[in-house]
């Protein structure tokens, strides 16, 4: 049995590196659940006796296929949680982050699959992150960060990759959402802002709202 402590480190390391193929360290992880290195070490130990993670000192952790397989799972269950509260609760997508949170880690897994089949089999969540489906494969990610698509050009907002309440409302606010159009007006080199269009309106975004900016060409 996989602890709900366990899962938030899988999950950690899952995201941190490549469905966790890629090692990442100890501190990085730390930095990402808000725990101490020490704590992360003891528990990336239990992860390895569990046949659920990799580790070698001063390398860094990956994930078993048994462990990437338990991560997506979580994540799965997370996102699928958040198309339905976003379809059938009425929640707008920068309140479904921390509900799922928690609705991420109920064991039933006849619950998630028939969850699936009741929302359509969704393969995007709200904020257009794949959905694994249950053997934990994903759809590849095919859209590009805005600061890599040339100046001129058009694509359309497939991805944001900060879930945060504060990110989501910004663009709520700035009428920014998934499927809008957006074109690539300007890039400003003192300050690497860019310059975008959409519909509505011009506006000029900063460069960390651009790195979680992602569009399908």
């Amino acid at each position: 049995m996989v602890t709900l402590s366990e899962e938030n480190y899988l999950k950690a390391i899952y995201n941190l590196g490549d469905q966790g193929r890629v090692a990442v360290s100890t501190n990085a992880i730390a930095e990402k659940i808000d725990s101490k290195a020490s704590s992360v070490t003891d528990m990336i130990k239990k992860l390895a006796d569990k046949d659920l993670a990799n580790y070698i000192k001063y390398q860094g952790v990956t994930l078993t296929e048994k462990g990437r397989l338990a991560a997506a799972l979580v994540i799965r269950k997370h996102r699928l949680w958040e198309v339905f509260l976003v379809e059938n609760l009425n929640f707008s997508w920068d309140e479904v982050h921390e509900v799922a949170e928690q609705l991420e880690h109920i064991k039933s897994l006849k619950l998630v699959n028939e969850l699936d089949a009741f929302l359509g089999f969704p393969t995007h969540d709200p904020h257009g992150d794949p959905i694994p489906d249950k053997e934990g494969n994903c759809l590849p990610n095919k859209s590009v960060n805005i600061l890599e698509v040339e100046i001129g050009k058009a694509g359309i907002l497939a991805l944001v990759n900060d879930s945060s309440d504060v990110f989501l409302k910004y663009l709520n606010k700035n009428n920014l959402a998934l499927g809008d159009s957006i074109k690539i007006v300007d890039f400003e080199p003192f300050d690497k802002s860019l310059t975008i269009e959409t519909k509505e309106k011009k506006m000029i975004i900063s460069n960390e709202v651009a790195q979680n900016l992602f569009l399908t060409l």
